[in-house]
């Protein structure tokens, strides 16, 4: 019986939409340009986000475990349960710099986790860099390099000379090379007062220039060996945080929770740390989706009225296939045909205009320098989404049209 029912539903669906050519035109374009703004919206968005992401990300890791921190604790007068503190100030204590306790077992803990893709121990503090009569405060972080670059990419970042540290070399920013005067090859002698407060100094050649696209990074950044690190900071076998990446960045906080109660160390992650920046890529996030779901309705709202009038125009055509013995199942598939079909054809020609004008905006917008301001991917994905969405909407706009015609009495449709 399918093969009876199916190919006259399409030939009468064909006709009605082929006679009402005006009105299919304008749904078509209205839909057309409705997938358009959706696919073009839609892949600038997720260009814009990951873009910001990346940057963000580009110099920090997903995830961060810090030592904890030192805190303060008042002492009553004697040992009774509520005995009143006496009349005092308290003051914070202060934070010295500190090893993770047994973060060899910690890393293999977090390493042995599904999510998580690279981790990298690292000890940093502050020193003193000194060149001459000439001397700077610094940030020194101490790193592993086959573990740390594939967290942040600096070898992609090296400007000049390179970054294969060994015991004597150090990578610094490029307004900190500016400020001492030095380029690749020189030598800076780096001091610390180090954990007991015992001065420790080593001297250091530069081996590679780094610009991490922040000026106060450039001027404050600089990466030695792990274990120099160590020895210059005063964290003999220890590190002062461990850098962890995921596999999916927005899970990064409920990564960081898990972590926390596994290890029993405090666990920060990027979306923490920048909440500011998250809550605003949410709400980027919220407004296009809202801008999404409003064009959508738009265009249901369209097919619908559209269909609505056809349903009125060919009253008398749906009495006469309704007297010939046509089904309201049959009729109701007509209509609901219609609206897949409008839906689909628009879809087709939006996707095709949005993938233009993505094209034309790849090549047109240029950032100061004449590079491209962030990469535009065409996700087939996207694509297949806006058709499968247009369709739906199609469908579901012409439920309403198509009720009211499987609903008409032959006789009245007939007679006018």
């Amino acid at each position: 019986m399918r093969e009876t029912w199916l190919p006259f539903e399409w030939i009468v669906a064909m006709r009605f939409l082929r006679e009402g050519r005006l009105q299919t035109l304008f749904i078509v374009a209205g839909v057309a340009i409705g997938v358009a703004v959706i696919v073009f919206m839609s892949a600038l968005m997720a260009g814009l986000q990951s873009n910001f992401i990346r940057r963000v990300l580009s110099a920090q890791a997903h995830i961060q475990l810090l030592p904890p921190r030192e805190v303060t604790r008042a002492l009553r007068p004697d040992d009774t349960p509520g005995a009143p503190l006496p009349f005092a100030i308290v003051q914070p204590p202060l934070q010295r710099l500190k090893s993770i306790d047994q973060w060899q077992s910690i890393v293999l803990q977090i390493r042995a986790m599904p999510e998580v893709l690279v981790v990298a121990p690292v000890a940093a503090g502050s020193a003193l860099v000194v060149r001459g009569s000439v001397n700077r405060a610094i940030t020194i972080a101490g790193i592993e390099p086959t573990l740390y670059y594939r967290i942040v990419a600096l070898e992609e970042k090296i400007v000049r000379g390179h970054a294969r540290l060994t015991g004597t070399d150090i990578v610094i920013g490029s307004e900190l090379a500016r400020d001492l005067g030095v380029d690749v090859g020189d030598k800076l002698r780096v001091a610390t007062g180090g954990v007991g407060g015992d001065a420790s100094a080593v001297t250091l050649t530069v081996i590679g220039i780094f610009d991490l696209g922040n000026k106060g990074a450039n001027q404050r950044s600089t990466f030695v060996a792990l274990h120099t690190a160590q020895s210059v900071l005063g964290l003999p076998g220890g590190v002062s945080s461990i850098d962890v990446t995921v596999r999916d960045v927005y899970a990064s906080e409920r990564v960081a929770g898990r972590i926390t109660a596994t290890t029993g160390v405090e666990a920060d992650s990027w979306i923490r740390t920048n909440a500011d920046f998250f809550a605003a890529v949410s709400a980027q996030t919220t407004a296009n989706t809202a801008i999404r779901f409003f064009v959508g309705l738009s265009v249901a709202f369209g097919i619908a009225s559209v269909l609505a009038v056809v349903v009125v125009q060919k009253s008398r055509e749906i009495g006469i296939l309704r007297a010939m013995g046509i089904s309201q199942a049959q009729i109701r598939r007509l209509f609901l045909l219609q609206g897949g079909l409008l839906g689909l054809g628009g879809a087709v020609v939006g996707s095709a205009i949005g993938a233009g004008a993505l094209v034309v905006w790849q090549q047109t917008a240029r950032a100061a320098d004449g590079t491209s301001l962030f990469p535009l991917t065409l996700d087939p994905k996207l694509f297949g989404i806006a058709l499968v969405l247009a369709t739906v909407t199609g469908l579901v706009a012409a439920f309403a049209p198509a009720r009211r015609a499987a609903r008409l009495d032959p006789v009245v449709a007939i007679r006018g």
